[in-house]
C-alpha cells in the first residue's frame, strides 16, 4: 500500500525565489513548520492509501483524460494563509493559470470510475509553504507581514505534465517519489 497523489511541479527558478521570501519570513512568522522547497508542488488530487496494482490504471486513466491539454503557463503571485485571518493554519503561495481548474477537473473527473470520489471542497491553486503546529489566533503583525507580500510575483511553471507520486511520510519531511508521469501536447509553433 502506498500514499499517493497527482501533483505538478514547480520550475526550480520560481522555488528558488520562494526558498529566498522564507529565509526573509522566518525570523518574522513564529509557530509554523516550514515545508522544505524541494517539496513545492500542486496538488490537482490527494489518492490517500491506494494499492500499488492500482498504479497502472490510474496511470491510463490520466493519459487519457488528459490527452487533450496542450502546455501552458501558471504564475507564483502572493501569499495568503488558509483557512482564515482569524484562525490561520496554512501558509501558502497562490498560483495562477488559465486552465489549472480545467485540468484538475479533468484529473478529478478521470479517476471517479476507479473509485476515487470528487473533492466537496472548491479547488483553489496553491503551494504551501508552512503549516502552523496549532491554530493561530488573528495576529496584526501576521496580517501587516502578508500584505507586504501579496503582490509579490515569484516566476512562472511551464504545465508540461501530471505526475502521480507517492508519498513517503519520515520523522524528518515527507519524501515524494515519480510513479507515473503523463505528459501534455507540446505548445502549437505559430
Amino acid at each position: 500500500m502506498i500514499r499517493g497523489f497527482i501533483a505538478i511541479e514547480i520550475a526550480a527558478a520560481t522555488v528558488n525565489r520562494i526558498a529566498a521570501a522564507i529565509e526573509q519570513l522566518k525570523p518574522r512568522i513564529v509557530g509554523i513548520r516550514w515545508v522544505a522547497p524541494t517539496n513545492f508542488h500542486l496538488t490537482l488530487k490527494f489518492l490517500g492509501t491506494i494499492d500499488a496494482s492500482q498504479i497502472d490504471s490510474i496511470g491510463q486513466a490520466l493519459t487519457d483524460a488528459l490527452r487533450p491539454f496542450q502546455r501552458f503557463t501558471i504564475n507564483a503571485k502572493g501569499l495568503g494563509v488558509f483557512p482564515s485571518m482569524k484562525r490561520p493554519r496554512v501558509l501558502w503561495v497562490g498560483l495562477v493559470g488559465s486552465r489549472l481548474t480545467e485540468l484538475a477537473t479533468a484529473v478529478q473527473s478521470a479517476l471517479v470510475p476507479l473509485g476515487f470520489g470528487r473533492e466537496e471542497k472548491i479547488f483553489t491553486p496553491h503551494l504551501t509553504i508552512g503549516r502552523w503546529r496549532q491554530a493561530q489566533r488573528a495576529d496584526r503583525a501576521l496580517e501587516h507581514e502578508l500584505k507586504n507580500w501579496t503582490q509579490s510575483d515569484f516566476g512562472a511553471t511551464s504545465v508540461d505534465e501530471a505526475i502521480l507520486f507517492e508519498s513517503v511520510l519520515k520523522p524528518a519531511g515527507a519524501i515524494y517519489n515519480r510513479l507515473k508521469v503523463v505528459t501534455l501536447k507540446p505548445d502549437r509553433v505559430s
